[in-house]
């Protein structure tokens, strides 16, 4: 077993099946997925701690979120095979790929144009492409053209109501995500049932804010 596949099962056992996460499918998911290939070469060895992931060589931060937080959020979300699914802000493709595993359709967007081609190339490498579009978009925006979404996942936090995104739920949909328009920021999934939305907090939860998701500053007179 090389230092990565160890490093994985690790990672699955003490991270992730620890903290309530019991569906089958996700942790099966994580533990065959390769998250050093998601991440530069220089920070390979960090793949698998729990922490979030600078996936970005400069300019605008982007992150892979940690394993933990993924794996509770997508349990969240309750994802089935007939699911159209929505990743936002998916840096180089994790969440996007692990959804892949369990969706009959991802979109992931990303406003950074290189990690879109990076998230595409490794997708395309690790054979997941097949069933994962993805597109450069604000985070706010989402991907309305592949809309309406069974679910939504947040790759990071939002400090504003993203009500664009909410508009892109069926009826019956969810969204998943860390809201940090409270404090403490919380995990929270938000339901969409007959033109109305219901949200219920999950966890309490940390995680870097998606750009274009952050706070709108005040008018001030």
């Amino acid at each position: 077993m090389s230092a990565f596949s160890t490093a994985r099962q690790k990672m699955v056992d003490g991270q992730v099946r620890t903290n309530d996460v019991t569906d089958l499918r996700i942790i099966d998911a994580m533990a065959e997925l390769p998250r050093e290939e998601f991440v530069p070469e220089n920070q390979r060895a960090l793949a698998y701690l729990d922490r979030d992931l600078d996936v970005t060589s400069g300019g605008t931060k982007r992150f892979l979120i940690k394993p933990m937080l993924t794996a509770k959020l997508l349990q969240a979300a309750e994802i089935v095979n007939t699911d159209n699914v929505l990743i936002v802000g998916c840096a180089t493709g994790y969440a996007a790929a692990l959804a892949a595993k369990l969706a009959w359709k991802v979109t992931a967007t990303e406003s950074d144009a290189a990690l879109v081609a990076r998230g595409t190339e490794i997708l395309n490498r690790l054979g997941l492409g097949g069933n994962v579009t993805f597109q450069v978009a604000e985070a706010a925006i989402g991907a309305p053209r592949e809309a309406p979404y069974d679910v939504i996942m947040l790759n990071g936090a939002t400090e504003m109501i993203p009500e664009q995104l909410y508009g892109q739920l069926k009826d019956g949909g969810r969204l998943v995500g860390v809201f940090a328009t409270i404090r403490p920021s919380r995990a929270m999934i938000v339901t969409h049932s007959h033109h109305d939305f219901g949200n219920r907090a999950l966890f309490d939860a940390a995680a870097p804010v998606l750009p274009g998701l952050e706070q709108r500053p005040a008018f001030v007179f």
